[in-house]
This record gives C-alpha cells, structure tokens and sequence, in this order.
C-alpha cells in the first residue's frame, strides 16, 4: 500500500483518552507534518483512566499526576489540543466535523477514538447514585462514600470489585450486589471467582449474589434502599452503578456509519466511510479467526489500537495481533488478564489459586485463549505471546510448573517448526 503521508493535510482524532492519544502521538513520530487536531470532552489533559477507580479515587494520586504528558508536551510536538469540547456533527463526504462550539474542522483523515460510556439503571437517579467513567465522576464519587460513610456497588465485575476496595480503604461500610450466582462470573472460572469474593469477605465487604433487583429508591436525604425480588434487601448512603459500559457512538450513527456493538471496522481500522478510522472501546475489530470480532474495553488494548490506527492513516498499515490485556488492583493483590476468557472455558492452573498466586490459562480446542494471572506477570507476559501465536499447546507440560513456562512457548513453536518440514 503507498505512503499516504503526501497526501494528507489534517488528521483529526476525535476523543483523548489513551487510543486517541496515542494515535496524536504516534502520527508525530511515525513524522507526519500535516496539522494534528486532539479533540476531548472533558476539561483535562489526557490522562491515565485506570487510576479513576483505584489510586485517583482514594485520594492517594493527585489530579495532575495522573496525565499522560504535561500540556508542553503536546505543544512541542505541535498537537493542537482542544479540551471540553463535544463534536456533535459529522459530515463524511465534505469531511467536515462540527464542534459543540460551533467551530467546524476540516479534515483529511479523521480518528473515532470516543471510547464507552457507562451503563445505566433505567428509572434509577439521584443526588448520591454516581456511575464511574472520569476523573469527575471519581470526585463526586469519593466526596459520597466520605460523606454517608456507607456504599451499595450494583455490579459485580472488575470497576464494581476495585470501587468496593478503594471504598473500604476510605473507611466505608460496602455492600456489592451481584445479578448472577458469581463475581465476575462472565470472565473467570468459578475457583477465582471464589478467590476473589473471600478477598472481599476478608475485608468485610458484604458480597450478595443471585440478585434481582425489584426496586432502587432513593429517598428525599439520598439514602438508598435497595430490594430484590425475593425480598432481600440493603440500606446505604451512596450507590454506584456498574452494570457495564457501551461503546460511545452517537456521533457514528449520525454519520452514517456502520454500526454493530461499536463502530465496526476492518483489519486497517477503517470504518465504512472513505478517510474514516476508529479505535479503542468504541470500535468492533476483527479477531484472530474470521469470524470473530470483538471490542476491547482494557487501557493497553487501547493504546495498542491507536498506535496501528495512526499507521494505517498514514498508509504504513501492519498486521494487528495485539492481545489485549488488564489488570485491577484489590487489597493488596493484582489480577491480570489478558487474551478473551470465559467463565466455561477449560482451564490449565499452574500454581495455587487458594494461595492467590496462580497462573490460569484458558484453552478452547487445544489452543490457549486467555489468561487470568495473581502475582505473575512473567507468565502472563508469556501466555500473551503464546495466545498471539497461535496453535495448539501441550497441557501437561501447561500445568507442569518444573517445566518453565518459556519452555513450553519454546517447545510449541519447535513443534509447530517440524510440522512445517
């Protein structure tokens, strides 16, 4: 494919969270000197969202240490950066994008990077219920929990998990109420599902499963009552709904755009409209099989997927293999993640989960898909190129832990070599 370097005068990357960012970046230093335009609708400089649920929201991390780059950063690389701004209309064949403002940008290439928005309860809304997705958010969020001192978290997945635990650092008495009959039931196997509630048990975070909810009132002081279907029910002074996040796509569909669980696009990034790229948790990529597509809700699937956005916009496209992965921080421990799990996949345990220092490795139809790791990052690091390999590996010496686990990556890909000969 040709450079299309020649060609372009100004990229525009709507969203300045990591992949946006990113991609500014990179378009910099892949030495693209056309005009680069960074569009974000908070008020801050690009920061490190992760920090939101953990480090920021306890209080521990400050605002300002919380950036990607200081504001010279961007200033010395010539992005012309634009913050609290909200694009609101997108013309695809005249490439014009129109700010909240009333400002409009013309563009030759122009990034989606508008990331996910949370999810919210139908019907459910008040002075202490928050969702979780900014800087903001965490603000308000810890002024509550400091506030009433108590804390209902509808929603047992990772941001619900990480608030209870910064919650309880702050002192806060926490209840989590979870739909299914598990934390994080859609994405581990039920050992760590298991690991994980005793954590919080341990901690004396009230976990409930098997809730339906049947009503969320929130009184005239903001106190909430919360009641299930079969008549449980929890008090507390703030709520925080995490039920999930939806790919941020207004602005797409407006446009024209196709559209599937995110902005659909192809292996290069592109969406359906010519000069039109999108990336991050707004975008529906293809997966390793051709059937498969996927979107990536975890900072560094993100930033891998600016950075190959960025290429592609400037004609230098190369295959994207990344496997995206994660992390949350609870009590102490770190679980990592990376690769597509599920709660029914078969797994191969290395280590010991009840010891909390384990390595899990889901395997489907003899090749490994995802891992779930506590306390080794050298392993997750490991199955992560093995994922991105492909092929089948062998399960005994998986979870054989004499056998180093670079060993059995080495072993695989001799073994796939002399099936080639």
């Amino acid at each position: 494919m040709p450079n299309l370097s020649a060609e372009l005068s100004t990229v525009v990357v709507v969203g300045s969270g990591i992949a946006g960012a990113s991609a500014a970046q990179t378009l910099r230093s892949e030495g693209f000197r056309g005009r680069v335009v960074l569009i974000g609708d908070e008020p801050a400089l690009p920061y490190r969202r992760p920090t939101v649920s953990k480090d920021f929201l306890s209080g521990a991390t400050a605002a300002e240490k919380t950036t990607l780059k200081p504001d010279s950063f961007w200033e010395e690389r010539e992005i012309e950066l634009i913050t609290g701004a909200t694009a609101v209309g997108l013309d695809t064949g005249r490439k014009r994008l129109t700010l909240s403002s009333g400002e409009t940008l013309q563009f030759s290439a122009l990034l989606l990077a508008t990331g996910g928005k949370a999810r919210r309860l139908d019907g459910v809304s008040g002075a202490n219920v928050f969702t979780l997705r900014s800087m903001a958010d965490a603000d308000s969020l810890r002024a509550s929990i400091r506030r009433t001192g108590s804390l209902l978290v509808i929603g047992g997945g990772l941001i619900g998990c990480e608030v209870a635990a910064t919650a309880r650092s702050l002192g806060a008495e926490v209840t989590v109420l979870e739909r299914d009959p598990s934390l994080l039931s859609r994405i581990v196997p039920p050992e760590v599902s298991t690991m994980i509630a005793s954590l919080h048990a341990e901690n004396d975070v009230d976990v409930c499963t098997d809730v339906a909810l049947s009503s969320l009132d929130v009184s005239d002081d903001g106190s909430a009552r919360a009641v299930a279907d079969d008549g449980r029910s929890w008090n507390a002074g703030t709520v925080l709904v995490s039920v999930g996040t939806v790919p941020e796509v207004t602005l797409a569909v407006a446009a024209g755009l196709r559209v599937h669980n995110g902005i659909t696009v192809d292996g290069q990034f592109r969406t359906s409209a010519d000069g039109v790229y999108a990336a991050g948790d707004a975008a529906n990529i293809p997966g390793a099989r051709d059937d498969e597509r996927y979107r990536s809700e975890h900072w560094n699937g993100a930033q891998a997927q600016g950075i190959a956005a960025a290429q592609s916009i400037l004609g230098k496209p190369t295959p994207f293999t990344d496997v995206p992965w994660g992390w949350s921080n609870q009590y102490g421990h770190t679980v990592q993640f990376a690769g597509a799990t599920r709660f029914d996949d078969d797994y191969v345990i290395r280590g010991s989960i009840a010891d909390r220092d384990f390595t899990a490795v889901a395997v489907r139809e003899g090749m490994p898909v995802g891992v779930i790791a506590v306390g080794r990052p050298k392993d997750l690091r490991t199955v992560r190129t093995m994922i991105a390999r492909g092929g089948a590996v062998d399960r005994a010496a998986l979870a054989d832990e004499s056998v180093a686990l670079t060993d059995v990556l080495a072993g695989e890909r001799e073994g796939r070599v002399a099936a080639a000969r």
